[in-house]
């Protein structure tokens, strides 16, 4: 495949999920696709080492996880909530909400790669989860009716779209009123230039990154309030994770 150009969606939509169809099949074949120790973590890594507690989880489900931060416990989740996790990856965020809404609650898990909901339906399997279901599709058109789910999850995904005014209008939309958002994400500092935020992104794998204003006046325009945004920790040069949270009125 050619290298997606920066301007081109089609062929960046097309660039990820081949990226991560691949560490699907690698997770599969027994390769732990992220391993990073707690200080790794704390200094930009990705992985399972942003979860306090991960025991009794299958083992392959922390193996692939691929985020920067911990959603479950940003979006403080509670018993009989139904939650939607954009980009679910091989499972991880999925089973630990559906541990927290238990069995009156519900979790959707979305992505687009069918490699990857194939992992986190054998992950689900395996946890003995019932409260979960796992869709394919976009972040950017999300396959469900309108003020279904109580809270949105993500864990560092919003980064890999090229349009995430749509992420955060389908958000919305999706969001009972009083519904909440709460993610994790990669951001870059105001100062950084277009061309910076695409070349620290690159070197976390998104899709270039939005500024944290940008972010926010994203958020706003979609209709969300009492959005907070905290960073967490640097990445790549003027580029952090970050917690994001935010409500429906």
């Amino acid at each position: 495949m050619p290298p997606a150009r920066p301007d081109d969606p089609e062929l960046i939509r097309a660039a990820v999920e081949a990226r991560y169809a691949d560490l699907a099949r690698a997770a599969e074949a027994g390769e732990t696709v992220a391993d990073c120790d707690p200080g790794e973590f704390a200094a930009g890594g990705f992985g399972a080492a942003g979860y306090p507690d991960t025991g009794g989880l299958p083992e392959g489900a922390v193996r692939v996880s691929l985020g920067c931060g911990n959603p479950v416990a940003v979006a403080d989740l509670h018993p009989g909530e139904t939650v939607l996790d954009l980009g679910c990856g091989g499972g991880i965020d999925v089973l630990l909400s559906a541990r927290r809404v238990g069995s009156a609650g519900k979790v959707y898990g979305l992505d687009m790669t069918e490699e990857m909901l194939d992992l986190a339906r054998e992950h689900a399997r395996q946890a003995r989860a019932r409260n979960v279901e796992f869709l394919r599709g976009h972040i950017e058109a999300i396959p469900l009716p309108d003020s279904s789910v109580d809270v949105v999850i993500s864990n560092c995904v919003i980064c890999l779209s090229t349009d995430r005014s749509a992420v955060f209008a389908e958000s919305f939309r999706i969001l009972r009123s009083g519904g909440r958002l709460g993610v994790t994400d990669i951001l870059a500092e105001d100062h950084l230039t277009p061309g910076q935020r695409v070349e620290g992104g690159g070197q976390v794998g998104c899709a270039g990154v939005s500024s944290f204003a940008e972010y926010r006046a994203g958020l706003t325009a979609a209709g969300f309030t009492d959005i907070e945004i905290t960073s967490t920790h640097q990445a790549a040069d003027g580029v952090h994770s970050a917690i994001i949270r935010a409500a429906r009125p």
